[in-house]
C-alpha cells in the first residue's frame, strides 16, 4: 500500500441512506452504485442485510453489479448480522465485512451493560467469525471520538490479532475538534502493536459542522481511508462530505496525499444524489452548490473577470462544473455589467456603459438578480438606445 494514497470509503448507500425520507429502491441504489464505481471510490458500502430483506436484496444486486470497488456490508458483533451479510457479498468480486462495536464509556455502560474485557471479547469474536467468511474485515469501534485512547488502543490491538485489516474510528456524535481527533489517530499509529498491518479510517459525523475538517485531521496524523458520502448526507446532520475531501487534498498537492478520484464527475453525481433522494444541495455547499463558483460583488466580479485565480482555488471543470457565473445583482459592479451584456451582444462604450450602468442600478435595486433578458430591457430602455437601433 502507498503511503500517499488515501482510500476514499463512500457510505451514501447506507448511512446516507439513513436520513429520513431518503429511502431507495433496489434499481436507484443500483444506479448510484454504478456511477460511484465509474467515479473511483474504493469501497462502496451497499447497506446492513440484515435490517430488512429489501437490504439483503440490494446489497446482494449491487455486489453483482460492481466491477472495480470493494463492496462492503454492515453488520452489528452479532454472529447473524455476519452470516447474513457474507451471503449478501457472495458475488462480490472484492468483498467486505464491516462490524464492531461501543467502546466510549457511555456505550458500554448503557447500550451494552458490559464490562471492558466483555467488550473486547465480543470484538475479538466479530472479527475472528467475519474472518471466516472473508478476508477483508473492518472493525468500527463505535463512539472511538468520545472513547478513552488508551482502551481503544486495546481493542485495536485484539482486532488486529483477530484478522482485522482496517480499523474505522469514528467520531460518532461529531463532538470532537479536528486537533482532538487528529491526536487520537496520532495516538493509535504509535502505540498499537501491529498496527502497520491494518489500515486506520475516519468516519466522522458533522453535528458541529467538523465533519471534513476531522477527517483530514485524521489523514494528516497516519489515517490513510475516509469515510464519506455524496453531498455530505448523513444520519442527523450528515457525514463528511466525499466532494470536499477529494478536493482538498488535490487542491493541496505539498501533502503528497491522492485519492483515485475522477473529480470531472463530482458534480454530476452530486445531482444525482440530490434528484434520486430528494435532498436539495444547498446553494452556497462547497465544492458542487450553484453559487460554488458563483460571483457577484463588483469587486470580486472585476478579479475574476480579469483573472479566474484571483478568488478561485478551484477550475470549475475540474469538479464538473461549467464555468464560473457571474451574477448581476445591485452589488454587481460597471466590469460584470459589461462582461454580461457582451455575452448577449453589446459592445459598450465605456460612455454607454455609464449611462447603462446607471439605469441598471435602478432595476437591480427592485430586484434579487438580473438576467440576460433583463440586460436587453435595460439596455433598450436607457438614453443611449436610440444610439444604438439608430
Amino acid at each position: 500500500m502507498s503511503s500517499n494514497r488515501v482510500y476514499i470509503f463512500d457510505t451514501t448507500l447506507r448511512d446516507g441512506e439513513q436520513v429520513p425520507g431518503c429511502k431507495l429502491n433496489t434499481t436507484e441504489k443500483l444506479l448510484i452504485a454504478s456511477q460511484l464505481d465509474k467515479l473511483g471510490v474504493d469501497v462502496i458500502e451497499a447497506g446492513f442485510p440484515v435490517s430488512s430483506p429489501g437490504d439483503f436484496q440490494s446489497v446482494e444486486a449491487i455486489a453483482k453489479l460492481v466491477k472495480n470497488a470493494t463492496v462492503c456490508g454492515l453488520t452489528r458483533a452479532v454472529e447473524n448480522d455476519i452470516k447474513i451479510a457474507a451471503q449478501a457479498l457472495k458475488y462480490a468480486k472484492h468483498p467486505r465485512i464491516h462490524t464492531g462495536i461501543g467502546t466510549s464509556e457511555s456505550h458500554m455502560k448503557y447500550k451494552f451493560k458490559a464490562t471492558p474485557d466483555q467488550i473486547i471479547e465480543r470484538a475479538v469474536a466479530a472479527v475472528t467469525y467475519a474472518k471466516s467468511f472473508v478476508e477483508d474485515v473492518e472493525f468500527y469501534a463505535e463512539d472511538a471520538g468520545r472513547s478513552d485512547n488508551e482502551f481503544l488502543a486495546k481493542v485495536c490491538e485484539a482486532v488486529i490479532k483477530a484478522g482485522a485489516t482496517v480499523l474505522n474510528i469514528p467520531d460518532t456524535t461529531g463532538y470532537c475538534l479536528p486537533e482532538e481527533y487528529g491526536q487520537k489517530i496520532k495516538y493509535l499509529k504509535e502505540n498499537v502493536t501491529g498496527i502497520d498491518k491494518a489500515i486506520l479510517s475516519c468516519h466522522c459525523h458533522n453535528d458541529l459542522g467538523l465533519a471534513t475538517a476531522n477527517s483530514i485531521a485524521g489523514v494528516l496524523n497516519g489515517a490513510r481511508q475516509v469515510e464519506c458520502t455524496i453531498n455530505g448526507i448523513g444520519e442527523r446532520a450528515g457525514n463528511t462530505s466525499l466532494e470536499e475531501v477529494t478536493m482538498i487534498l488535490k487542491q493541496h498537492p505539498y501533502l503528497e496525499l491522492n485519492t483515485n478520484i475522477n473529480s470531472k464527475m463530482l458534480t454530476s453525481i452530486s445531482q444525482l444524489v440530490s434528484e434520486t433522494m430528494g435532498m436539495p444541495v444547498q446553494p452556497n455547499k462547497a465544492i458542487v452548490g450553484t453559487n460554488a463558483f458563483a460571483h457577484s460583488s463588483g469587486i470580486h466580479q472585476d478579479g475574476v473577470i480579469k483573472n479566474r485565480e484571483t478568488y478561485e482555488i478551484m477550475n470549475p471543470t475540474d469538479v464538473g462544473a461549467t464555468t464560473s457565473s457571474i451574477v448581476l445583482t445591485a452589488r454587481s459592479g460597471r466590469a460584470a455589467l459589461a462582461y454580461r451584456a457582451k455575452n448577449v451582444g453589446y459592445n459598450l462604450t465605456k460612455q454607454e456603459l455609464d449611462t447603462v450602468y446607471r439605469d441598471f442600478l435602478h432595476f437591480a435595486d427592485k430586484h434579487k438578480e438580473v438576467t440576460d433578458n433583463d440586460i436587453h430591457q435595460i439596455v433598450k430602455m436607457s438614453a443611449i438606445s436610440k444610439q444604438m437601433y439608430a
